[in-house]
């Protein structure tokens, strides 16, 4: 088995139909019958466990009219094209290896779903769930889909476990969906549905190998690997790609003018007081001779579209960067162009987070020997006295943070947990959820790679919960619904193989973000972009939500309408408006638009929801 992951199994009952879409063929399978084991199995973040509970199944149940799905742009691993027939590429490799062995020799995007000879189905998605993949399993049989809504029967409640996780991280990770009888499969994983039972396997692992290379000929190699990257993601049409003004978008953006001519990069600009970026993108249009297309963003554009973006993902997501990329990627569609290249990843792969040289200076505390640490400096600083001295009361939150284990101090800052559960919600609807099923999530995900380093370990983390839950829904969601498609470089396989293999000082040297990644850059991208502070497509939806009367009035009735539905206190929606959101427009802004989010999406998916029903 590939990479030594265990398999996980549930039964065929498994809740979780409708119609299939694919990018290659939609070609329906031969129904087999298959006898169903009777167990209900419930899915989690993570694992796959058996209930004690039976439920009565028909023994003819089967696969019913299954839709192949062969999405993205798979590839041999190794190779640098495409295979030109997706089916073709999964039928070989899986009449030769194992299901998790056949996922794991195939690299590039790619969700799949095939019936193979035998009978049984086999799923798999791509190492960062770039393509997505959602199952059911239930009397019926075994239905999949690219999107969830496409399973949800009409009967489908939607879980309050699944809604709490979407405030606490403002999407919904896999395996889980808002709907409570379909699953999405995570990514890096495959299963296979073999005489009524699921089995799923994680196929990939991160594993980390740093050594200490030569550097001028890792500088060399970093180039060379971004510019075929690069190459791989371009299909041969009108060239475009979004361009911040930050490291990788830049970096993409140059490759590109490397590759080809008549480059057209296409920039989001906000007319607010540290959110606009339009001087970098402009420097770096400016340095590639890029065709350069500056678009603004306004709160009235965000009132009218509003509704349209949150309705169109398939479960509530609240990334707000979400509306900024579709007006992008709509701008662009509406030049002719048919495919974006974006830079997400590169902070990822390379250490560009501030919360990383953040969590490095925790990282010292946990290095002290374990009597001075445990035995004397961390008692003193938890004295009550300590908090009354202005010196002494920072280094005793300090202590307190870094006394904290990973990764559960990365949520220390989590804006619900912050605002606090009892505040937000009402006692029913906290009944019905588990943060202990939130932490252990974490938990796993944070354990499951191989790596020496805490940096490291924390950058894994992040290619689950920030890349493949959050920042690439966001950009492959937003371009689809434009009508474009979308390619990620930066999350080329071979340019990940080679960022696994850097020392952890290489991508965070003492609190320098990045350091490897901008000193092999330097010469190749304007030295202006190098040395500025990250930023990216952030939204100044607080600062604009004071402002902006309409908008004001859009959120607050997204708000006080999810107060009936049993989520939140109508108190806090009161002091929300009159305290809170006055006092920190940015920070507090965030929970508005969570907020707001889920509302317009009930609003035109489960008008009717409660979560008291």
């Amino acid at each position: 088995m590939a990479n030594g992951q265990a398999v996980q199994e549930c039964s065929s009952d498994c809740e979780a139909s409708g119609p299939v879409r694919s990018c290659w063929q939609r070609e329906p399978l031969h129904s087999r019958t298959h006898p169903l084991n009777s167990r209900h199995a419930q899915v989690s973040p993570g694992k796959v466990g058996v209930r004690s509970d039976t439920v009565a199944l028909p023994l003819n149940a089967h696969i019913q009219d299954v839709t192949e799905i062969f999405t993205g742009s798979p590839r041999r691993a190794g190779e640098l094209n495409a295979a030109p027939s997706p089916q073709a590429l999964w039928q070989d490799l899986l009449s030769k290896h194992s299901f998790t062995d056949a996922a794991a020799a195939v690299e590039g995007d790619f969700a799949v779903a095939t019936v193979r000879p035998d009978g049984s189905v086999f799923m798999a998605v791509d190492r960062f769930a770039i393509r997505s993949l959602c199952y059911r399993i239930d009397s019926q049989g075994l239905r999949v889909a690219e999107r969830a809504d496409s399973l949800a029967d009409g009967a489908d409640r939607l879980s309050n476990q699944a809604v709490f996780e979407y405030l606490y991280h403002h999407i919904i990770p896999s395996p889980h969906t808002v709907f409570a009888g379909v699953q999405r499969l995570p990514p890096g994983h495959c299963a296979e549905f073999r005489d009524g039972k699921l089995h799923i396997a994680r196929y990939w692992t991160p594993r980390f190998t740093p050594r200490t290379p030569d550097l001028a000929d890792a500088k060399k190699q970093l180039r060379g690997l971004m510019r075929d990257a690069v190459a791989k993601q371009m299909d041969g049409s009108k060239p475009a790609c979004f361009l911040s003004g930050g490291t990788d978008s830049s970096t993409v953006a140059g490759m590109m003018a490397d590759l080809t001519s008549d480059v057209t990069a296409y920039s989001i600009g906000f007319e607010a007081d540290g959110y606009d970026e339009m001087h970098y993108a402009r420097v770096t249009a400016k340095h590639f001779g890029l065709k350069h297309r500056e678009i603004y963003f306004t709160p009235d554009i965000l009132v009218a579209e509003i509704p349209k973006v949150a309705a169109s993902y398939d479960q509530p997501f609240g990334n707000s960067s979400v509306l900024p990329s579709f007006h992008c990627a709509r701008e662009a569609r509406a030049d002719g162009v048919s495919r974006m290249l974006a830079g997400d990843g590169g902070d990822e792969l390379f250490g560009g987070n501030t919360r990383y040289a953040t969590q490095r200076l925790f990282d010292h505390w946990q290095r002290l020997p374990g009597p001075l640490r445990d035995g004397l400096l961390g008692p003193l600083f938890r004295l009550s006295i300590m908090a009354k001295l202005p010196v002494a009361r920072k280094a005793a939150s300090y202590v307190r943070q870094a006394s904290q284990p990973m990764p559960g101090r990365i949520q220390e800052y989590n804006l619900i947990k912050r605002i606090g559960y009892q505040e937000i919600f009402p006692p029913s609807f906290l009944a019905s959820v588990s943060q202990s099923e939130i932490e252990s999530a974490q938990n796993e995900i944070w354990a499951q790679a191989q790596a020496p380093d805490e940096l490291d370990r924390h950058l894994a983390y992040d290619w689950r919960y920030t890349l493949a839950e959050c920042d690439l829904p966001k950009v492959v969601g937003s371009t689809q619904l434009a009508g474009v498609s979308v390619g990620f470089p930066m999350l080329d396989d071979a340019l990940l193989q080679f960022s696994m293999q850097l020392p952890p000082a290489f991508k965070v040297k003492g609190q320098e973000l990045r350091w490897f990644f901008k000193d092999a850059m330097r010469g190749f991208l304007p030295d202006e972009v190098i040395t500025k502070k990250k930023q990216g497509f952030g939204l100044p939806f607080g600062v604009w939500m004071v402002e902006h009367a309409a908008l004001n009035a859009l959120t607050r009735d997204a708000l006080q309408a999810l107060v009936p539905r049993g989520l939140i206190r109508d108190d806090f929606v009161r002091r929300f408006f009159d305290e809170l959101l006055p006092s920190h427009p940015h920070y507090y802004g965030t929970m508005a638009w969570i907020l707001l989010m889920l509302e317009h999406w009930l609003r035109a998916r489960a008008p009717d929801w409660s979560a008291a029903k």
